[in-house]
């Protein structure tokens, strides 16, 4: 996938979901653990070493799996590439277990799912779908429930 670096850069420095400085070690044979600053952004996640501002690089958070690998660490891996998994080492288990629901909600897959279920509840609820809940996949989120 083709991504622009400077609207990247840009998206970096957005206000994030979360953020924390992580263990992380990347995908490749003999990378070690380095502390890195994490960011989740939207359904990116950035890292950037610790004392620069542009980051390092991005995962885009589709179609990959987050696995617990044990009470503090977490492992993203993606599933047209099983064989590249990163690692993320978090200070608590709470820490850890926050950003796993956290990288899982921000994934498109995620929100599609959710877009569906709350579509099925509105039309079960009240029988109808309004004409733009046809017509644009993000229109739930224009619902008016006071009318």
């Amino acid at each position: 996938m083709r991504f622009n670096e400077k609207e990247l850069i840009s998206l970096s420095r957005q206000p994030s979901e979360r953020a924390a400085e992580l263990g992380m070690r990347g995908p490749k044979k003999g990378d070690v653990v380095k502390k890195r600053l994490v960011k989740l952004v939207v359904n990116f996640l950035f890292y950037f070493r610790t004392d620069e501002e542009e980051p390092q690089g991005a995962l885009l958070l589709e179609q990959c799996r987050v696995e617990r690998e044990d009470s503090q660490a977490f492992s993203i891996t993606f599933l047209d590439e099983a064989e590249r998994k990163y690692l993320f080492e978090c200070d608590s288990q709470e820490q850890c277990q926050e950003w796993i629901d956290s990288i899982i909600k921000a994934s498109y897959e995620f929100m599609r799912k959710n877009l569906i279920f709350y579509r099925t509840e509105i039309h079960r609820l009240t029988g109808k779908v309004r004409q733009t809940d046809l017509l644009s996949g993000w229109s739930l989120l224009t619902i008016d429930f006071t009318k």
